[in-house]
């Protein structure tokens, strides 16, 4: 861009106060038609709230039973698991599960 192009988008006021004007009127879209704003989202949507639960299971959750796996040795053993594969495999679960929700939550942002 040109210096001409950028002191014409900047001006200064008598106060000394700098406005930057954002005017995109020189350009247009190959389609021709003005440029959509994105509509406002009242909030989350259940679709964020399964993601929050997902992200809670995983750092919060998980992470307290690893902790007390040892203490638990006769439910692990009742599992068919020793101590070592119960390790192992708590936290590749919520590992799965987020990789299927990032998946799904970014096919599902494609679509709307």
């Amino acid at each position: 861009m040109s210096d001409d192009a950028a002191s014409d988008r900047v001006s200064i006021d008598s106060d000394g106060s700098v406005t930057v004007t954002d005017d995109d009127s020189g350009y247009e879209r190959p389609s021709g038609e003005p440029p959509r704003q994105a509509e406002p989202t009242e909030g989350f949507g259940w679709h964020g709230w399964i993601l929050v639960g997902v992200v809670f299971v995983a750092f919060l959750v998980v992470p307290a039973a690893i902790l007390y796996l040892p203490a638990a040795r006769g439910i692990v053993a009742s599992l068919g698991l020793t101590l070592r594969d119960a390790y192992l495999v708590l936290p590749l679960v919520p590992a799965f599960v987020l990789g299927t929700v990032a998946v799904w939550s970014a096919l599902r942002s494609r679509r709307s």
